[in-house]
């Protein structure tokens, strides 16, 4: 069954009407053409007023779709010859986070991103893409083997945040986010870093230091999500629209603040509407960035990388 949001109801409404016209036109035979022509323009419309105008919380909504595509499905759709690797060397290897080279075009990489899962199966054995210590170690292990071949790094965001598991802060969480954070700051090669779907707290920015970081237009990012926010001002999660709201997290947002380079686009309806021309937009983006990234020396590419994000923010003495 496909899934509909509560803001969606009047395009639900409108599909259903035509659906009955034309059940009605076929067992009655008669010609009902131009009611169907008034309504589906009708539809046209409606969609465009309602997708060009949502909340914060909306995109929240379409940020966490079931149909929304994934690292996988952006790996099938726009990378060939891609060989996965496994494992941190040193606890296990994390199936919340997936990478390892693949083709872009004629444009070697290494692909990271976060993986949740698309049924109850997979969620669970993808721990619903909440990484543990050894998935950021993972992560950074294959951004090492990147830099020792010379090859540029991307990473997929889309994560409702790191585990927050006793055993995962005893195997260090904390320290494996931040060791990531230092080390993609200096990392000699281009990185190129997009949110896909959900980019919450430090799990998202585990993997979310580059040389451009964009978002797909139907995403957000943000230190905490709305629920969790809401919970700790107003004890409830009854806010949580209220929370999106306050807490900038779109796409919009986030470029107006200077904290994004970009915005890609989706398609009208959310990017599991038409993966495939998501995925391209994606992949002409890495393209684009990967030919003016790759002309500068590495001593600039780092030292841009640091100015960057060092720039970002408002500091008091």
């Amino acid at each position: 069954m496909e899934t509909t949001f509560d803001f969606e109801k009047p395009i639900a409404d409108l599909q259903t009407q035509i659906e009955k016209v034309k059940q009605v036109e076929e067992k009655t035979k008669v010609d009902m053409g131009a009611t169907v022509r008034e309504l589906e323009e009708k539809l046209e419309q409606t969609k465009v007023d309602v997708y060009n105008n949502m909340t914060g919380w909306q995109k929240v909504q379409m940020s966490r779709h079931p149909d929304r595509p994934q690292t996988f499905d952006y790996i099938d759709l726009i990378c060939n010859d891609f060989v996965e690797l496994h494992g941190d060397r040193t606890v296990k290897d994390d199936k919340a986070i997936v990478g390892g080279f693949a083709s872009i075009g004629d444009q070697s990489v290494m692909i990271i991103g976060h993986q949740k899962g698309k049924n109850t199966k997979e969620r669970q054995f993808r721990n619903f893409g909440m990484a543990n210590p050894e998935g950021y170690r993972k992560a950074l292990r294959l951004m090492k083997m990147a830099e020792k071949f010379n090859k540029p790094v991307v990473t997929l965001i889309d994560t409702m945040g790191a585990y927050p598991g006793l055993e995962a802060e005893e195997r260090g969480q904390g320290e494996a986010i931040a060791r990531n954070l230092l080390e993609m700051s200096v990392l000699k090669v281009p990185v190129i870093c997009i949110v896909i779907g959900e980019g919450a707290s430090g799990g998202a920015l585990g993997i979310g230091i580059g040389d451009r970081v964009y978002m797909l237009q139907n995403t957000w990012y943000s230190v905490i999500s709305p629920e969790s926010c809401s919970s700790i001002l107003w004890r409830s999660w009854d806010q949580k629209e209220r929370a999106a709201e306050a807490l900038k997290l779109t796409a919009e947002d986030m470029l107006g603040n200077g904290l994004i380079d970009g915005i890609i686009p989706e398609p009208l309806g959310g990017a599991h509407q038409d993966p495939e021309t998501t995925a391209l937009n994606v992949k002409n983006k890495i393209l684009s960035d990967l030919a003016i990234l790759k002309a500068k020396d590495t001593d600039t590419l780092v030292q841009e990388r640091i100015d960057k994000f060092s720039k970002m923010g408002v500091v008091n003495e």
